[in-house]
């Protein structure tokens, strides 16, 4: 019985621990206002060096173009899926970047009627006074920036696990949406797009889970639940993507020679950019997903060794594990399909009576399930020969047997031309006799062991 209390108290104390954050951060009173959250955009924008002169720039809209509201249960909602108030945001980005003037533009109908109500008031009062002041005329910008928001995409990515024994245990959930801006310059004097620049971020959403629903004795029912949800807001996410629109277009302009920055901040413009480039580069090499590509699409030629083990599961009992080595090369031909071949040696064995040097050569056609990315899972099947001299039988030579093989295994990149790699493969001999010994309807068969380093001779190091 105190056995069974102690497991249970095991399996709340780790549903406590799941539930441990929701619990730290519950909402158990009133909080007053604060100061607006930043994102992980706001202090690189905040720092990127200045401008001699600001640019006078304007912002008539910057919309939300997707046209999509909130999806209910039984029908769509009125509430729009991102927030209408986008051109704040950018406004707000314009002036913490140290690099923009912005003008009104929003609303410019009320600030020209303000206006024109303190002409008409001072009109008034100069008939009384005498002349008043004149006031002074608008600014122009000299930039315009436009663009919005032009797709929230929900789902994207879904997923999920859980487990249940005994009537307890717990489930986890995610969901990944995604929105997308765009943002470009435009010059007012000839109506030129000087640069346009788009950015995408993702919005995560999670769901933790757990539970025990058990009887522990006669009549005594013990029932627990905990859990909590995270959901990234969307209006953050947004003011992310905004701040790195800015971001960008400040260092593409740099780039293109559109603005400069003082001599004096040379080192510091040289700094901002290469750290662009550099995250531009890794950029152009990642897919949707934020999953790197670490190889090239077609015509990739590797060299690998690896260290074999060799396990015998013939005619004879008391199978042993012996060890050996690999030399060979792979060639890809298609997206993700390869095909290999390569020398090996080693031994098969019991831990008595029966001991063969084996070597031979084998030609598998591969195939990676994430051809492009740092880690992937793999499959193969081929065909070989294997050549076998016992050393303990006097009068026998060498002799040799074809064989079929399938295995799978799964690679990683340590760099973009080093990868290792691990797999285990079913080798299955075409006639029975490599151990002297004909018994049963089955061929002898070995089991095979691989662990190597695989060196990919090229430098295109990703598809283009």
């Amino acid at each position: 019985m105190i056995i069974r209390l102690f497991r249970l108290g095991f399996i709340c104390w780790l549903m406590l621990l799941n539930g441990c954050n929701a619990y730290l951060h519950q909402p158990l009173g009133t909080r007053g206002a604060r100061i607006g959250e930043s994102t992980s955009m706001s202090s690189p924008l905040k720092e990127l060096p200045k401008p001699t002169d600001p640019i006078v720039a304007a912002v008539y809209s910057f919309r939300d173009q997707t046209g999509q509201y909130k999806l209910q249960e039984l029908s769509s909602g009125f509430s729009t899926v991102v927030t209408q108030g986008a051109t704040n945001i950018l406004v707000k980005a314009m002036e913490d970047s140290g690099w923009f003037l912005p003008i009104e533009r929003e609303n410019v109908n009320n600030l020209l009627n303000e206006r024109k109500i303190i002409r008409s008031t001072r009109a008034q009062y100069s008939e009384e006074e005498g002349p008043q002041p004149q006031l002074p005329p608008l600014l122009f910008a000299g930039v315009l920036l436009e663009g919005g928001i032009i797709s929230y995409d929900t789902n994207i990515l879904t997923g999920g696990a859980g487990i249940r024994y005994f009537g307890a245990g717990g489930s986890g959930q995610y969901r990944q949406d995604r929105v997308t801006v765009y943002l470009r310059a435009i010059s007012t004097s000839n109506g030129k797009i000087l640069k346009t620049v788009y950015v995408s971020k993702t919005i995560l959403s999670q769901a933790l889970d757990g539970g025990i629903f058990r009887f522990v004795s006669f009549q005594r029912l013990l029932e627990a639940e905990t859990g909590f949800t995270f959901n990234e807001p969307s209006d953050m996410a947004v003011k992310e993507a905004i701040e790195k629109a800015v971001y960008s277009l400040i260092i593409e302009g740099i780039m293109d020679g559109l603005w400069d920055v003082p001599l004096e901040k040379a080192q510091a413009r040289s700094l901002a950019v290469l750290k662009y480039l550099k995250e531009k580069e890794l950029a152009e090499k990642t897919d949707l997903f934020g999953r790197v590509l670490y190889r090239e699409k077609l015509q990739r030629v590797a060299a690998h060794t690896a260290a074999n083990s060799f396990h015998y599961a013939g005619d004879l009992s008391n199978s042993d594990t012996q060890l050996g080595y690999e030399v060979g090369m792979e060639a890809q031909l298609l997206s993700g399909i390869s095909f290999e071949s390569f020398f090996f040696s080693g031994n098969l064995a019991t831990t008595s009576t029966y001991k063969e040097k084996i070597f031979g050569a084998d030609l598998n056609a591969k195939w990676r399930f994430l051809p492009y990315n740092r880690f992937t899972p793999y499959v193969y099947i081929g065909c070989g020969m294997l050549f076998d001299e016992d050393g303990q039988l006097e009068g026998t030579g060498r002799r040799n047997y074809l064989k079929g093989q399938f295995g799978g295994g799964v690679e990683f990149f340590l760099s973009h031309s080093i990868s290792v790699h691990a797999g285990l493969d079913y080798n299955y001999l075409l006639n029975d006799d490599i151990d002297r010994l004909v018994r049963g309807s089955e061929n002898d068969i070995y089991y095979r062991g691989r662990l190597g380093i695989r060196y990919f001779l090229d430098n295109k190091l990703f598809r283009k």
